[in-house]
């Protein structure tokens, strides 16, 4: 009787590739479910990692323009007051010997430009509570305070036109300045914009499936593989320059706040020369001169940081903020108090 037997040997054989079939299926779809998996996760922290990155620089650019704002309604408004009170103020300017003390020079235009941005920024501290002044700090620190002024037709609707500067900038959206609720782009769309970012790839995470569809399973968890790679290196990019971005913001507040303490009591020392001497340059001593020669000096590197904008309004930064780093730093070195009274 040997066709039994060979009809069950064929049975078997059918029955042993099924079951073999059914073996690689299985193993195909844990390999496509551990890969969905790490292709996930690879998306997962990139977005972690590009959204702390994204808050860290945001907060440092509106830092940045709270210091100036400070700035402005501090030393700067109390500098323009008496500089306005001065008579012959070219004779500061003309002096010989008094050349070491104009690196950053100012002249009745900068100080012109100074009062309206005092003006400005006293405007923009008074609606500092409002969610819409966040956006407008938020440009303030990023571009120049001329490019502000430019902006603001008048200084009551400097909130307002920052604001709208803020939401409308891809660079800034995405750096959270630019609500969708002040009617901005959101961060989702300057994400969209800001060094050809995409979002978050969709990941199509495959069930349990065997057979034919298992391989295919495979083939496309793979492919997420890819997609989450691609994702993490673009994040990568981004977040060398929301880093970039942070540190420079941070850097220039930094600088502005040394500045503040050297030049503070410079303009003190202005409005005491002036109560004791009235405000004829021309009656004042030589060291009185120079005294105010380095206090004109420093507010001209103050206006120097608020003048120069730290992005481009492409949202890259710019080439000028960084050129600008070292002769502030020798500036405030060289006048600082100790210094000073050394020298």
């Amino acid at each position: 009787m040997p066709i039994p037997f060979l009809a069950f040997g064929v049975i078997a054989l059918f029955s042993g590739l099924g079951i073999g079939k059914t073996i690689k299926a299985g193993v195909d779809q844990k390999d496509a479910n551990d890969t969905n998996e790490s292709a996930n996760h690879i998306c997962e922290r990139a977005t972690a990692e590009i959204e702390s990155s994204r808050k860290k620089s945001g907060d440092a650019i509106t830092a940045l323009g709270e210091q100036k704002v400070y700035v402005l309604n501090h030393s700067i408004a109390s500098f323009v007051e008496s500089f306005g009170k001065l008579k012959n103020v070219e004779l500061v300017k003309d002096s010989a010997g008094l050349t070491e003390y104009q690196t950053f020079k100012i002249d009745e235009q900068g100080v012109a430009e100074l009062r309206q941005l005092s003006e400005m920024a006293s405007s923009l501290a008074g609606g500092l509570a409002g969610g819409s002044a966040l956006g407008a700090l938020a440009a303030f620190g990023a571009y120049s305070g001329v490019m502000a002024l430019g902006s603001c037709a008048t200084t009551g609707t400097a909130i307002a036109t920052l604001s709208g500067i803020a939401a409308k900038n891809a660079t800034l959206a995405f750096l959270g300045g630019g609500a969708k609720v002040i009617g901005g782009l959101g961060i989702a769309g300057g994400a969209g914009v800001l060094g050809g970012l995409v979002a978050a790839p969709a990941l199509a995470v495959m069930g349990f499936i065997l057979g034919a569809k298992a391989s295919k399973n495979k083939d496309d968890a793979y492919s997420n593989l890819a997609k989450a790679r691609e994702y993490r290196e673009e994040m990568k990019a981004a977040r060398v320059l929301c880093n970039g971005i942070r540190m420079r913001a941070t850097m220039f507040e930094r600088l502005l706040l040394k500045l503040d303490v050297v030049f503070e009591p410079m303009v003190l020392r202005m409005e005491q020369i002036i109560r004791s001497r009235g405000p004829d340059v021309k009656l004042y001593t030589e060291d009185e001169k120079k005294e105010i020669a380095m206090c004109l000096s420093v507010a001209g590197a103050v206006k120097a940081i608020l003048d120069t904008s730290i992005l481009t309004e492409d949202g890259n930064l710019t080439s000028e903020s960084k050129q600008l780093i070292e002769p502030t730093q020798r500036t405030i070195v060289k006048y600082s108090p100790g210094r000073a009274q050394e020298e």
